[in-house]
């Protein structure tokens, strides 16, 4: 059986797709070593895959990285270029004793790239948002803060251009942080139902659909209906929650609050008994129970709210998450609230819940082309392919 290197950046919304399609190589006798970080050690060990942390190497980011954010694509670029170099020399090392027959790196894992390009290993990219081509490329429209980040942040890309060139490595990967190499074998985690232009897309990409665990014990303690609020794990804005909980203040039901962490909570305030705030949730757990999900449409989020035919109140807080939730009102799986205040929020939620069905019998095709693409066993088997080529 072969050896395949997974690479991971740390954050749960770019590795979870991952662990199943690991799994599946282990119980197909391949061994894994995944060069990823201590949050994830749990999981990777799950999968029975070997684990190279990577923790020691990641620089101190700067104070206020919770606004930065999802909206400075610079500050991202410096993290992950030093990041990279840091760890250059052990990753290096530890991947020649390992001698992998292909390497699966994450969209955003430069070093992953740039030392499989080093030891010639043949590659495959793991897209855990949609694929982007020139086509689907306009979906990504930056907003002022974005772009203002983009100015303000170019002599710090080209600082980091500069270190990678001194370092002897092709600066040119960066470019394929924003646009998929369509040269390059890529793994997206969608069906091409789902994505826009999915038929623009050649046979280097598998669409392989949502790469999901088994479903858990569905979370049955809480009133319904029950409303899910969530902004993923990587976003803090406490002001957004504070509408929420204004706009249901009065909601028959319950609410289920994810904040993504304990100091967000601290920040809210006089919250409603049939409102309940925690740092994070089972989000599967919850999702099979919920009667609608007010979410900032990260792909693995809305993977798994259609996958169980949740409707959406669509709350994207970057680009990427915008392309996503437009393709949802599209094909009327969700809507958008018409503002971001309680009363925006509120008229969203009862349009959710009074046409339920509607946005329900929308899902429904959605759910079937997930079904029908895969999943992590095909992943593997595209994995597999690459990984035969380096015979």
């Amino acid at each position: 059986m072969g050896k395949i290197a997974f690479f991971h950046i740390p954050a749960h919304g770019h590795a979870n797709p991952t662990f199943e399609v690991m799994h599946a190589l282990t119980q197909r006798g391949h061994e894994v070593r995944c060069y990823s970080f201590d949050l994830f050690r749990t999981r990777v060990k799950q999968a029975g895959a070997s684990l190279f942390s990577c923790d020691e190497f990641i620089p101190a980011p700067p104070q206020d990285l919770h606004r930065r954010m999802g909206h400075d694509a610079a500050c991202l670029i410096a993290m992950l270029v030093d990041t990279a170099l840091r760890m250059e020399d052990a990753v290096l090392t530890d991947l020649q004793l390992f001698a992998p027959d292909c390497a699966v790196v994450d969209s955003l894992c430069i070093w992953g790239r740039l030392f499989a390009q080093r030891l010639g290993l043949p590659v495959a990219v793991s897209t855990t948002t949609f694929a982007f081509n020139r086509a689907t490329s306009r979906l990504m429209k930056r907003d002022l803060k974005e772009i203002l980040y983009a100015v303000r942040g170019l002599p710090q890309i080209l600082s980091r251009l500069r270190a990678l060139k001194r370092r002897g490595y092709d600066a040119s990967v960066l470019g394929q942080l924003a646009a998929n190499d369509p040269r390059t074998p890529t793994i997206v985690y969608t069906s091409r139902a789902f994505q826009p232009d999915g038929e623009s897309f050649g046979e280097n990409y598998a669409f392989v659909g949502p790469s999901l665990p088994a479903l858990p014990k569905a979370a049955s303690s809480f009133g319904k209906p029950l409303l899910y609020v969530s902004l993923g794990t990587a976003v803090y804005n406490p002001a957004f929650f504070q509408n929420c909980i204004e706009a249901l203040r009065d909601f028959h039901g319950h609410v289920l609050l994810s904040a993504g962490s304990e100091a967000c909570i601290a920040c809210l305030r006089d919250i409603p008994p049939h409102i309940t705030v925690y740092p994070s949730v089972p989000q599967l757990a919850v999702l099979q129970e919920a009667d609608g999900f007010i979410t900032h449409c990260g792909m693995n989020s809305v993977s798994e709210s259609l996958s169980l035919g949740v409707p959406m109140v669509l709350c994207p807080q970057q680009s990427e998450q915008r392309a996503v939730a437009r393709r949802i009102q599209a094909l009327g799986a969700g809507l958008f609230p018409p503002s971001r205040t309680p009363a925006g929020i509120r008229r969203a939620v009862d349009v959710l819940l009074r046409d339920r069905a509607r946005f329900q019998a929308a899902i429904a095709p959605i759910c079937e082309s997930f079904r029908q693409s895969g999943g992590a066993s095909r992943a593997a088997d595209f994995i597999e392919r690459i990984a035969r080529s380096k015979i």
